[in-house]
């Protein structure tokens, strides 16, 4: 009977001691359900079509995330400038279905409410996103939902007031139809809001212009939607020390061919001395030059 008992408790704390084991990065990769020779297509508007354009763009971080972390997809940008729903729903087959993904992430709703007269009412929104996503599952395409980032970095004024009502479609939308959901407009709230309390003024925190995001703007889109693929923090922290040595791209400073890691010292510096990088660079370089004609 001791033997017995021992046996059990031997068996017991061998597996506990297995299960306690840190996965390895295959492993941790083969968990995920987006999985390495995917096609990821991104649908979207001029947020979209920028997050590919820039090399620190969301889209491109998003895949070099997802690479830093063994699972190496092929990218299908599928970004417009000025786009709105029933654009996305016009083109779905063409930019997206026809090119055969095993995913599509969708972003869409910021133009619907942006551009006001000219814009897409919440009844029609509905019908076109529950179309999209209706039209993507129908050809087997596995779909993640984007919840609409913020207009104007100010959450109670009347856009976002009224983006509201449509971001609260999608997190429905996304239960309904059993998406995945990276509800990016709500990061983005609680990161403005961490923002200001460190000091930062609203405008241009995560934005160029209060709706294109800037380098943090896409870090912030692009570490979404990897958690909404189930990214753990390790994982995260894994794609954003790759994301430090992409070279150049950095907003502002491309043609110093800045990594991120460089350019994050350089606004450390910047900062220190109570200045945007620009004008430090403009300062340091005006000081080089003079020393040069000297």
């Amino acid at each position: 009977m001791n033997s017995i008992r021992l046996n059990r408790f031997t068996i017991t704390c061998g597996l506990a001691l297995l299960l306690s084991q840190p996965l390895t990065r295959a492993e941790e990769a083969a968990a995920l359900p987006v999985k390495t020779g995917e096609k990821v297509a991104f649908l979207g508007d001029s947020i979209t079509q920028f997050g590919w354009g820039s090399p620190l763009g969301y889209v491109r971080l998003i895949v070099s995330g997802l690479e830093a972390n063994g699972v190496k997809v092929e990218p299908i940008p599928a970004g417009i400038s000025g786009h709105k729903s029933n654009d996305m729903l016009g083109r779905l087959d063409r930019d997206v279905l026809s090119k055969k993904p095993d995913w599509v992430t969708i972003s869409c709703g910021v133009n619907d409410v942006w551009h006001g007269p000219n814009g897409v009412p919440l009844d029609a929104y509905k019908t076109n996103m529950t179309a999209i996503v209706d039209q993507a599952q129908a050809a087997k395409v596995k779909v993640m939902i984007l919840t609409a980032t913020m207009i104007n970095e100010d959450a109670g004024n009347p856009n976002n007031q009224k983006l509201a009502a449509y971001n609260d479609f999608l997190r429905a939308l996304a239960a309904e139809k059993k998406c995945l959901l990276a509800d990016l407009n709500t990061q983005m709230q609680e990161a403005v809001a961490n923002a200001v309390k460190a000091g930062g003024k609203p405008g241009k925190l995560l934005t160029g212009d209060g709706v294109h995001m800037n380098l943090d703007g896409n870090m912030m889109m692009a570490t979404g939607v990897l958690k909404a693929f189930g990214l753990s923090q390790t994982q995260l922290d894994k794609a954003t020390e790759a994301w430090m040595d992409i070279p150049a791209g950095v907003p502002g400073s491309a043609k110093y061919s800045l990594t991120l890691r460089e350019y994050r010292k350089l606004e450390k510096v910047a900062r220190d001395q109570k200045k945007s990088v620009g004008e430090y660079v403009d300062t340091e370089l005006a000081k080089v030059l003079k020393d040069a004609v000297k």
